[in-house]
């Protein structure tokens, strides 16, 4: 099973403010900041981490915060909605709280036998906070206003939603590992049995839908998971060798990645467990100082002095 595919690693979305975000994700949605940086491509711009008190692959979602870049749309060609698992019996809970915050939200719905709340990030990111069927037993970051049995565990799904469902599909499954579970209607589950949780991708066949334009509100990429770089070399091969245009190794300091863009236009990473966010700061204050890739150090100053003050 460590040589496949373990499910989600993290997710990374687009902001328009940099302060906004991090107060929604910390102080509304009571994750962990679990390491603050910056774009290896900008460095003029934050790049956040949050997730649970380590940052777990399969809780992390990350945000490039542009500051003022405007409004994205969600379409086809990209992840559109991002599951989170969180207790039974907590949707209330967090549809008082969204209310309490004025942040956009809908009915309590079911799909696949499980009930959801659908809500919208303040920059217009879709969320699901999703009761799996299963239980599960993630150890959630808990703070003051948001106890152990309302938090999040970490990710339960993530959505793609492209033009034709084939293609794509046979990404997962040829691929990546994962199997067909279920169907309700243009939507199709699946689901690796390598891990228990954030173990799901939906595919949402919508070929009359517009195409996504990324900026703010949209996810930029979705990565999956796995164990270390050796395995990760192995997935290299194994795209190559199907004829896609994959990137080579690079180090994103935390983990190690790799880039390829699926047949409907998804932009998919892996990424290693190894070698971790307490690499340069230890477990306690993860999150709590900006933290620079190494080639950006000797501008600490002046990249200090453009980022906004959260």
């Amino acid at each position: 099973m460590e040589n496949n595919i373990l499910g989600l690693h993290h997710i990374t979305a687009i902001a328009d403010n940099a302060r906004r975000n991090h107060h929604f994700y910390t102080k509304v949605l009571g994750l962990r900041m679990v390491k603050k940086t910056v774009n290896f491509d900008d460095p003029g711009t934050y790049h956040f981490y949050y997730g649970d008190e380590q940052g777990s692959p399969g809780t992390i979602l990350t945000f490039f915060p542009w500051e003022g870049i405007g409004a994205g749309r969600t379409g086809n060609g990209m992840a559109t909605d991002i599951g989170y698992s969180v207790p039974g019996g907590s949707l209330d809970f967090w549809a008082g709280r969204f209310k309490e915050f004025n942040i956009a939200q809908e009915e309590v719905k079911e799909r696949f036998g499980e009930q959801f709340l659908s809500l919208r990030d303040p920059d217009g990111l879709n969320l699901d906070l999703i009761v799996p069927a299963h239980t599960d037993d993630r150890a959630p970051w808990v703070t003051g206003e948001v106890s152990n049995d309302v938090a999040t565990r970490g990710f339960h799904s993530i959505t793609l939603t492209v033009r034709k469902l084939d293609p794509t599909a046979a990404i997962l499954t040829d691929i990546l590992g994962y199997s067909l579970e279920a169907q309700e209607g243009n939507r199709y589950r699946f689901k690796t049995n390598t891990v228990e949780n954030a173990a799901i991708v939906d595919i949402l066949e919508d070929s009359e839908g517009r195409p996504g334009v990324n900026a703010a509100g949209t996810n930029h990429h979705v990565a999956f998971r796995v164990k270390d770089d050796n395995i990760l070399m192995d997935y290299r091969e194994r795209i190559a060798r199907k004829g896609y245009n994959i990137t080579p190794k690079i180090d994103r300091d935390y983990f190690y990645s790799l880039y390829f863009r699926e047949p409907g236009g998804v932009l998919f990473e892996l990424a290693t467990d190894n070698p971790g966010f307490t690499r340069d700061e230890p477990l306690e204050t993860l999150g709590s100082s900006l933290k620079l890739p190494k080639q950006y150090e000797p501008a600490r100053a002046r990249i200090e002095a453009v980022l906004p003050v959260l």
